[in-house]
């Protein structure tokens, strides 16, 4: 019998808690990452909202930033959400100094574009490749997109037209927590990009 593909989230900040329990509500085999050694056989791994500076700076003093790097070069799947969404940008507008990111999206993000934390606000997006309907977003200190290369779609877009969720390959990124309101459909398709990334994978053994 084939095991299911297990989705690692990094949990060394954060709403990691949040995405596990997302997850786990779905069935999906879990691992809460906090060590090199947790990374193992995974088949996707989602870098949660929370602190972009923070998250960059834990994930070298816990020795998780080289090992993690090679597994998102090599194609892992990866969903980030806010400040997982700046963690896989190329390029960062307004960044911290010295500031590092994984990459792997060919896009421009600001941080903290929509403005600070009393400035959250809710929308209901139109989302490329989810049925059913708008999806519910929360934006908290949010992100959004400047610019993309050729290689990324954009899914979504803010009311005001800013670019808020993207892809390109393996990656997943939104400047909201869907993790929050309930509407658990990013997750779902990120969970199927998972499955598709680990069936090729079992094929090309």
């Amino acid at each position: 019998m084939v095991s299911a593909p297990v989705i690692g989230v990094l949990a060394v900040q954060g709403d990691f808690r949040e995405h596990l329990a997302v997850l786990d509500g779905a069935g999906v085999p879990t691992r809460a990452v906090r060590r090199p050694s947790e990374l193992e056989g995974l088949s996707g791994i989602v870098i949660p909202g929370g602190e972009s500076t923070t998250i960059d700076k834990l994930t070298r003093i816990f020795e998780l930033r080289e090992p993690l790097q090679r597994l998102l070069d090599a194609g892992l799947p990866a969903y980030g959400s806010c400040a997982g969404m700046i963690l896989l940008a190329d390029r960062v507008v307004d960044t911290a100094p010295g500031q590092q990111t994984f990459g792997g999206l060919d896009m421009t993000v600001r941080r903290n574009a929509f403005g600070r934390q009393v400035d959250s606000f809710e929308a209901d997006l139109d989302f490329a490749g989810i049925e059913g309907g708008p999806v519910r977003a929360v934006f908290i200190r949010a992100p959004w997109v400047e610019e993309v290369g050729a290689g990324v779609e954009v899914l979504a877009r803010s009311p005001e037209g800013h670019a808020v969720a993207v892809r390109q390959g393996n990656l997943l990124a939104t400047s909201f927590h869907p993790e929050i309101t309930g509407d658990h459909r990013v997750h779902h398709l990120f969970a199927q990009m998972v499955t598709e990334y680990a069936e090729k994978a079992r094929a090309n053994s």
